[in-house]
């Protein structure tokens, strides 16, 4: 599997490179729905997480994996809404790894940081088997993420610089970073799909 310095490189190709892109923009207006649907929900004890992982992420699927798959070459705002058609079963997907994370959270922080990380790619695997149920996506994910669960946190560590710097910018950089290090992310399920496959 290539670095993840190779996998931001990737990252920046799909956003096109410069923060002001047409591909940076529409991926920094689909992190704006994306908050303010979280905001909406956390009127309602809090519960926007775990309802829309899943959904929010399987939509960066839909919007980042054409691109990086060489399909399209530009990122659109309706393939994004395209996570409606399995909102049902991404709703309980998100639901029930929510819950796997937070039981094994109990036993110790730790252990609730690795079952996360280890349940990562789960909405991904959904996007390219929208037949897999919530249970077959975790244990795909699961085994997928086996051995490179300290590469992919590492690859979210490497953000924090630029978060800092967002933090900086009175919290608005923040958002530019986020489509940022969510295309790295699928960037990196795309790169481990392969190195499952062969």
């Amino acid at each position: 599997m290539i670095s993840n310095k190779s996998i931001r490189a990737q990252a920046r190709t799909v956003l096109s490179g410069n923060i002001f892109s047409r591909n940076w923009l529409m991926a920094l207006l689909i992190c704006l729905i994306h908050t303010f649907a979280l905001k909406i929900l956390d009127g309602f004890a809090g519960i926007g997480t775990l309802l829309l992982f899943s959904f929010f992420a399987y939509g960066y699927a839909c919007v980042f994996l054409p691109i990086i798959r060489g399909k399209k070459e530009n990122v659109e705002l309706p393939a994004f809404i395209g996570g409606t058609e399995q909102i049902g079963g991404l709703i309980v997907l998100s639901l029930m790894t929510n819950l796997f994370v937070i039981l094994w959270s109990l036993l110790f922080f730790i252990p609730g940081i690795v079952k996360s990380y280890a349940y990562a790619m789960a909405p991904y695997i959904k996007y390219d088997h929208p037949e897999y149920g919530w249970k077959r996506c975790l244990d795909e994910s699961r085994s997928m993420m086996r051995g490179y669960k300290w590469k992919l946190f590492c690859l979210d560590l490497s953000f924090i610089g630029w978060n800092i710097v967002g933090m900086l910018c009175f919290f608005v950089g923040i958002y530019w970073v986020t489509p940022y290090n969510t295309a790295a992310r699928v960037c990196f399920y795309n790169e481990l799909k392969g190195v499952s496959e062969s």
